[in-house]
């Protein structure tokens, strides 16, 4: 009778541990399904909704300020290290984090006061930011300005890392404008077929049309290109259609501003004037120079040679001396706007994992 007992015990054991296996099998198709049937890619130029306050027209001729900031969705002091990058962390710390974050970007963006900006990884609803409102939050400190919002992604619940998933994210672009803006689009950019669609989801830049005072339009281009794509000719691809776009509306007579995060290294190689990491990364490309060969546009990286300051580290881990560094952040200009000078606002990366950026310009006559 005892043996037969133990040999009863050890099979309900079995069963038991197989039926566990079925059922974490099961789950697991489940969510399978869930993903494959909640993605979706939104539609290509799609209008978008104008809010705020700006009013007029800009002046050709006169000085304007733009400052370009990834604020990495309320989440990156310098202590925090995303799991995408080969941190640890796929959420900011707690709510109370991402709200004195969001005050530290918005009272930082109100002192600059520049007359146009643009804002990425800027969450409405998201897992990761505690579902803060956060283009609420600077729509409400910057109530004299007219924004515009593009959803990047809706993303469906990534439950990943399995201890702390990283959720749902529904997160986007802003331009801010002093001026008017009299209308603006959201176009969808093209990106990976496979399952690395999953990780890098959708992507997109926004249009947004600005009245001058002689009767062009200044267009403002925010973008936000792909940073986890295995196929490295996506990246470029983003930028053929964002170029020829530009390109496009140039050569109709009107004023072209682009900015944001490019996820390539702008200055060719950060290196240079940042020092070699204590690692080897190869995820920040250089930006193709012949993109832009036989069109009237130019790349303006934001740099200082006496002072570089880097736009970015790489979150593999807390800000540390020897963290790799570079500049992925900057602006596109057509050759009727006249650059004065571009940089980097230095913020020790307290706030995100990218430091802002800035350049004063002048529409042409």
């Amino acid at each position: 009778m005892t043996e037969k007992r133990k040999l009863t015990t050890g099979k309900k054991v079995l069963l038991g541990f197989l039926a566990f296996l079925a059922l974490i099998l099961v789950a697991a198709i489940i969510y399978v399904i869930y993903v494959f049937a909640t993605y979706y890619r939104i539609e290509d130029n799609l209008e978008l909704e104008v809010g705020g306050s700006g009013s007029g027209a800009v002046s050709v001729g006169k000085e304007q300020t733009v400052i370009s900031y990834n604020i990495g969705f309320g989440a990156y002091t310098p202590d925090f290290g995303f799991f995408m990058d080969g941190g640890t962390e796929s959420r900011a710390k707690s709510k109370e984090s991402v709200l004195e974050v969001m005050d530290g970007i918005t009272a930082f963006l109100k002192e600059k006061d520049a007359d146009f900006m643009f804002i990425q990884e800027v969450d409405q609803d998201a897992t990761r930011s505690y579902h803060v409102d956060e283009s609420k939050i600077i729509t409400d400190a910057l109530d004299e300005y007219s924004y515009v919002y593009g959803i990047n992604y809706d993303s469906p619940y990534l439950f990943y890392p399995f201890t702390q998933p990283h959720g749902k994210s529904l997160a986007g672009l802003m331009t801010m404008s002093k001026y008017e803006i009299e209308s603006s689009i959201r176009r969808s950019l093209p990106i990976e077929d496979t399952l690395m669609k999953f990780l890098d989801l959708d992507r997109c830049y926004t249009v947004s049309r600005v009245p001058t005072d002689n009767g062009k339009e200044l267009l403002l281009y925010s973008i936000h290109l792909s940073a986890y794509t295995s196929d490295g000719t996506i990246a470029t691809q983003q930028l053929e259609m964002l170029i020829e776009d530009m390109q496009t509306e140039y050569e109709k007579g009107n004023y072209i501003v682009c900015g944001g995060d490019f996820n390539k290294d702008i200055l060719g190689d950060s290196s240079v004037y940042f020092g070699k990491a204590d690692k080897e990364y190869t995820w920040a490309q250089p930006v193709p120079e012949e993109l832009f060969e036989g069109t009237n546009l130019k790349l303006i990286a934001p740099l200082d040679g006496d002072n570089p300051v880097p736009s970015c580290r790489n979150a593999d881990g807390p800000y540390y001396d020897g963290q790799f560094v570079l500049t992925v952040d900057g602006f596109i200009v057509s050759d009727n706007v006249s650059v004065i000078n571009s940089n980097v606002y230095d913020l020790g990366f307290e706030y995100s994992d990218h430091n802002p950026v800035y350049m004063t310009f002048v529409l042409d006559k």
